[in-house]
């Protein structure tokens, strides 16, 4: 109660004190006839946020704006990334050529953008990388590195293919150096030895195996192999050539380089490189001449495998014989190359030395005959077929035939089944089928008509294939009334057309506005309908047009 007057008075003083402003009455419009004595004013929050880093590009020393950065910049990464695909299946040096002529001034995020763009193209991505690292006035960044090794180290498998040259980036990338010195190299070979291949000299030492090479020329190869693969085989042969007075190399090594320069298609390196593996008294297993005479031929180099078959059959004695695989290789090479006296020699040569040709390698031959017009060798290679105890059955003859029908020989195909008949060797489903197709291409839907008839004489069984193609045909010749008649019969023998096939036909059923035979042809393929195979082929055709248009 003694404090009761206190407490009126200080009731008092605040009432007569002036209100406090809300914060919603800071940001209202106040009356004019209203102003508060003593406002309090409450700051808005502000947001220190950071200024975004500007990328500038300078053309003629000049800024460009942020659209023309943006769009340069995209514009040469589609640059640089199309000549690196384009020259994917050349060598290095036709890659760094193209690069070359492009001119491009490399900035740090220009190459991780190209590389993030060759992620599952590690082979290239590593051939950029070497190349970007060579331009004047660029150097590249840890973060490069880290992006190269993540690419060449995604996988297990690329982390075994390029685990040696992964250690070598990252030391680069830790000393700051465009390079590594012998000695550090060494170092990072003896590392990855003992942590990854100790287990190929425990097999050698189980199986009492004498290793004249130190432990490290494993990892060496596995180095030069990764380089090779690369189609950087002139580094390859650099980085041999910097640590051969230091660390032996093996068979394997040279043959890693061999191998390299026949993927290279550069025969007189590939040949010096042979012969200094001989002069250093390593053997060259068969296998090593099998890859390189057939890497030879499918690069047209008929001349230069011809050339090192000659040379592994005067060094037999010392090195290794010419096994059958090699002669055929090398015969239908020749036979390929329309050199037909050459091939029939080494042919004889190759039965002269014990080895047969073997049924796969007469019909190759035969093939590669017909590819070149040459059919009366052809006809030559069948006849000694039989007298090799190896009498042409229907599989051959339908290989001939196919060529033929590919080259649109219709007389020749017809004189080949009239021999085939003679032969007493009875056409089949597939070589009627072939017949119709040529027939069909040629335009001459009469004749292809007149094989359907002769199916019936000889008593021949029509497949699904020979009414797809029989149907197709009459539609692309305009005999709409007879496909027609036709799909009636595959609905009533109750046949599954394919799913391609399917399409097509609906298509041009479509076309001519055949409505009802739309209706029974969709009824019927509704029993044999399945979801997931459908789905399978849309996606299958997907991938065909995509690659297509990528080509």
């Amino acid at each position: 109660m003694m404090n009761l007057p206190f407490r009126l008075r200080h009731l008092r003083r605040l009432l007569a004190a002036p209100p406090l402003p809300t914060l919603a009455a800071t940001h209202s419009h106040s009356p004019p006839s209203f102003r508060p004595l003593h406002p309090t004013r409450i700051q808005p929050l502000r947001f220190h946020l950071p200024n975004p880093p500007v990328r500038r590009l300078s053309s003629e020393h000049a800024i460009l704006p942020t659209h023309l950065q943006d769009e340069r910049f995209a514009t040469l990464s589609d640059r640089i990334y199309d000549a690196v695909i384009k020259t994917g299946t050349e060598s290095n040096e036709g890659t760094e050529a193209a690069l070359d002529a492009l001119g491009a001034e490399l900035t740090t995020p220009l190459v991780a953008d190209v590389l993030h763009r060759l992620l599952y193209e590690e082979k290239l991505a590593f051939r950029f990388f070497a190349w970007a690292s060579q331009q004047d006035g660029y150097s590249h960044e840890p973060t490069t590195y880290n992006d190269i090794i993540d690419i060449l180290s995604g996988t297990r498998y690329k982390s075994r293919q390029f685990g040696v040259l992964c250690n070598v980036l990252d030391h680069m990338k830790r000393h700051g150096s465009r390079s590594v010195p012998v000695e550090g190299l060494l170092e990072i070979l003896r590392a990855y030895t003992e942590k990854h291949l100790t287990h190929m000299r425990k097999l050698a030492k189980k199986r009492r195996v004498r290793m004249r090479t130190p432990p490290e020329t494993d990892a060496l190869n596995v180095l030069l192999d990764a380089f090779c693969k690369c189609g950087m085989v002139k580094e390859a042969e650099a980085v041999f050539g910097r640590v051969k007075r230091k660390l032996l190399g093996n068979a394997e090594t040279y043959s890693t380089l061999f191998f390299g320069w026949c993927r290279a298609r550069d025969p007189k390196k590939a040949m010096k490189v042979l012969e200094e593996m001989i002069q250093m008294k390593h053997t060259p297993e068969s296998f090593t001449y099998v890859a390189a005479i057939e890497s030879f031929c499918s690069a047209g180099l008929v001349s230069e495998a011809r050339e090192l078959f000659e040379f592994m059959r005067t060094e037999g004695l010392t090195v290794s014989s010419p096994t059958a695989k090699t002669y055929s290789i090398m015969i239908v090479a020749l036979a390929k190359a329309d050199r037909m006296e050459e091939c029939f020699e080494l042919l004889s040569d190759m039965r002269t030395c014990g080895c047969m040709p073997d049924v796969t390698t007469y019909k190759d031959l035969i093939e590669g005959m017909c590819l070149v017009g040459r059919l009366d060798a052809a006809y030559r290679v069948l006849d000694e077929m039989g007298r090799a105890g190896f009498p042409p059955d229907i599989v051959t003859y339908n290989c001939f035939l196919n060529v033929l029908c590919s080259l649109r020989n219709a007389d020749d195909a017809l004189e080949l089944c009239e021999r085939m008949i003679e032969a007493h060797c009875e056409p089949s489903v597939h070589t009627y089928n072939m017949l119709m197709m040529m027939f069909f291409e040629m335009g001459e839907a009469h004749r292809a008509l007149d094989i359907w008839l002769e199916m019936d004489k000889r008593g021949c069984q029509r497949a699904i294939d020979t009414y797809e193609i029989m149907i197709y045909g009459l539609f692309d010749c305009g005999e709409t009334e007879y496909a027609t008649a036709l799909l009636d019969e595959v609905i009533n023998r109750d046949m599954k057309l394919s799913y391609k096939k399917f399409d097509a036909i609906m298509l041009r059923l479509s076309a001519v506005g055949n409505l009802g035979a739309i209706h029974r042809l969709s009824e019927h393929m509704r029993k044999f309908y399945n979801v997931a195979m459908s789905r399978r082929f849309a996606i299958t055709q997907k991938k065909k047009s995509i690659g297509l248009i990528r080509k």
